[in-house]
């Protein structure tokens, strides 16, 4: 770990006339940069590829006497991860922004639904408590002593990054790879990862989405809203199925239901929110063809895994993951990839 001043101090001057000053706290460090999803295998060595991660992106923010960590809509987080505010709060240097995502493993594998059971605790106490170990992968460094450092080239920033902080549990840094495509996607999905990240190697820090960032997966999946539910039958608890749906020119429209990757704890808490949400009203703007239907205000977000989307707009297998808080309903489309 080197000091950061001479770190930046240390860059050829075309790139240190990028540096722009940023002050501690700018509404800035909650807009964080957002891929496109993309079908495209074939790169040249303009791009990097890190893995992709099946967690929640978090930016951590540290100025004066604290540290923050914000969600993807802005929202801090940091009293479920009282471990990574701790050793963020112990880097050397004391003014920074970085991007990044947290994580929970099970059986070697990022596990959204373990995760789950730390985003649900806001007392930082029964988050240290409760049994289930997190990581903080940092990928990237937007602010570092009070310079904004999103107009440099993102090798230099990883390059940054890497120098400036100290990378010790639960502190990752995220390596990549300077090579990527179809064998790469291919190795990468029978390690059982969720895909690759890939990065315009020279490209700037956008806080929005853009396509010089591209996720590349190696199974369908994306987050949906709960518009209703259904009674359950037989033995099971809480409830039948979800009614999910999608944003499509200003309404939501159905997209199909699921009915598996509960257990009985979460079963039970989703019908707790879910009463909490009832109405008269379907929230979608078509006909739902589900006899018996519980309709809810559209305000949650469910991740949910699928093999493939069908014709008419439905996923194929699709299996409850857990609920997201990171994103706002309204901002929930389908993802179709983006060839190219």
């Amino acid at each position: 770990m080197s000091g950061s001043g001479e770190l930046l101090a240390a860059l050829p001057p075309a790139e240190r006339v990028l540096l722009d000053d940023a002050p501690s706290g700018a509404e800035d460090a909650a807009r964080p940069m957002l891929v496109v999803l993309s079908d495209r295998r074939e790169f040249d060595d303009g791009w990097i590829f890190e893995r992709k991660l099946d967690g929640v992106r978090t930016l951590g923010v540290r100025g004066p006497g604290r540290v923050r960590l914000l969600s993807r809509t802005g929202r801090e987080v940091g009293s479920s991860y009282p471990e990574i505010v701790e050793a963020l709060g112990g880097q050397g240097c004391r003014d920074f922004t970085v991007d990044g995502e947290i994580v929970a493993f099970a059986h070697g594998r990022t596990d959204f639904a373990r995760l789950q059971q730390r985003m649900q605790l806001t007392d930082p106490g029964q988050a240290r408590a409760s049994g289930v170990a997190v990581t903080y992968y940092v990928f990237d460094l937007l602010r570092l002593d009070g310079r904004d450092l999103t107009r440099l080239p993102l090798r230099t920033r990883k390059s940054l990054l890497r120098r400036a902080f100290d990378f010790r549990r639960p502190l990752r840094f995220t390596p990549h790879r300077n090579h990527g495509g179809s064998r790469e996607l291919d190795e990468a999905c029978a390690r059982g990862w969720e895909g690759l990240i890939a990065k315009r190697a020279a490209g700037r820090y956008l806080p929005r989405r853009s396509s010089d960032w591209l996720t590349l997966k190696c199974a369908q999946g994306q987050e949906l809203v709960i518009g209703g539910f259904t009674e359950p039958a037989g033995s099971r608890t809480g409830l039948g199925v979800l009614l999910l749906g999608h944003h499509e020119g200003g309404a939501l429209r159905y997209a199909g239901k699921v009915g598996t990757g509960f257990d009985e704890r979460t079963l039970r808490r989703l019908r707790t929110l879910l009463d909490a949400r009832t109405g008269d009203r379907s929230p979608f703007a078509g006909p739902v063809p589900e006899h018996g239907a519980h309709w809810v205000r559209p305000d949650l977000v469910a991740q949910i895994g699928f093999t493939e989307w069908t014709r008419d707009g439905m996923p194929r297998h699709p299996r409850f993951l857990g609920l997201r808080d990171d994103k706002r309903p309204e901002d929930v489309v389908r993802e179709p990839p983006a060839g190219g």
